[in-house]
């Protein structure tokens, strides 16, 4: 049996996990910062950098030990090196190379996004692909043909706002802090979603592509702000809450409409979805709806392996299995070309 230490820093999550060959997940350990962030209303990735090398080696040594192995035991290093903040990535790529050099192992570098999808082959307990895959975050929302665990081949993303942070925008808009997504769930969960009628853009067009802006300058523009660029939130109360369901529905119903459109189009009967946004309760009951009535498969992962963490990085197994190992020269990419 092969034991993996995968490292995840390309956001504001500092996170460790154990696992194994077989994708059993021995350990799986995650620092939020979300509370290092609130007070600027979103993330700021200098602070994200500093806090990963502030948290980094607590939160490896607790993996560590949950997991009861030693790092002499680690047959395998993986690590997130791309998409991300740069800085951030730079952390958990330096310490993993690091490792891989003292402890004489393989080095896996491994896509952030993608590794979203594998997570619900990781919850999945058995193999989900082929399948149309589609990965809703803070910093991402996108549609993948996945043919394979290492083989997912983008079909469509958004064009400015990802979902996520189009969540984070309308909340602050309406006043309910950060992080935005579940602010709005749970404000959305009072109000009524046909309170207003929120564009849906994209969603008769051809290409299967997002678009998130607009829909938070419809909600500016419901608060009065068409006239006035900084409109003070609503306070507490229906209008508020309608705001916020009407928003909610508005994401939700592009969403749920592009993976139908997908799967219809790929002739794939399975759908994965993951990413912090896949935490929704709506849209994870509107998702089950649909498939249902579709005759999809659906896999979405539990929440703990929706938002940010390294035990998702598992597809590094396969990798390892291919002998399609990384060099020390590994670098940090940003952004996915």
């Amino acid at each position: 049996m092969a034991l993996f230490l995968a490292l995840e820093t390309s956001c504001d999550e500092t996170a460790a996990a154990v696992f194994d060959d077989q994708l059993r997940v021995l350990s799986s350990v995650v620092a939020s910062q979300t509370e290092l962030h609130a007070r600027f209303g979103g993330v700021v990735p200098e602070v994200a950098a500093r806090a990963h090398l502030e948290r980094l080696l607590p939160v490896l040594d607790t993996a560590l030990h949950q997991a009861g192995v030693t790092l002499e035991q680690i047959d395998c290093i993986a690590v997130h090196h791309t998409p991300g903040l740069i800085g951030a990535l730079l952390v958990g790529i330096s310490a993993a190379k690091s490792l891989a050099l003292a402890l004489g192992v393989p080095l896996v570098g491994v896509n952030h996004v993608t590794s979203h999808l594998f997570a619900c082959r990781m919850a999945a307990g058995r193999d989900i692909f082929p399948c149309v895959g589609l990965v809703v975050s803070g910093g991402h929302t996108a549609l993948f043909d996945c043919q394979e665990a290492t083989r997912m081949i983008p079909l469509g993303a958004t064009r400015d706002d990802a979902a996520g942070e189009a969540f984070d925008k309308v909340a602050a808009l309406l006043g309910l802090g950060f992080p935005g997504g579940p602010a709005v769930e749970r404000e959305a969960a009072q109000g009524n979603p046909g309170a207003f009628r929120f564009p849906r853009a994209l969603i008769h067009d051809d290409r299967l592509d997002f678009s998130f802006s607009g829909l938070k300058t419809a909600v500016l523009y419901a608060l009065g702000g068409q006239n006035n660029a900084n409109p003070a939130p609503p306070p507490p109360g229906p209008l508020r809450a309608d705001l916020a369901a009407s928003f909610q529905a508005a994401v939700v119903e592009v969403l749920v409409t592009r993976c139908r459109q997908a799967c219809q189009r790929s002739g794939y009967r399975r759908l994965a979805v993951g990413g912090g946004v896949a935490a929704n309760a709506t849209l994870r009951s509107a998702l089950e709806t649909m498939a249902r009535q579709q005759g999809l498969e659906l896999f979405i992962p539990p929440l703990a392996y929706c938002t940010d963490n390294a035990a998702m990085a598992a597809s590094a197994v396969e990798y390892w299995r291919r002998g399609e190992f990384a060099s020390l020269d590994l670098d940090a990419v940003p952004t996915v070309a």
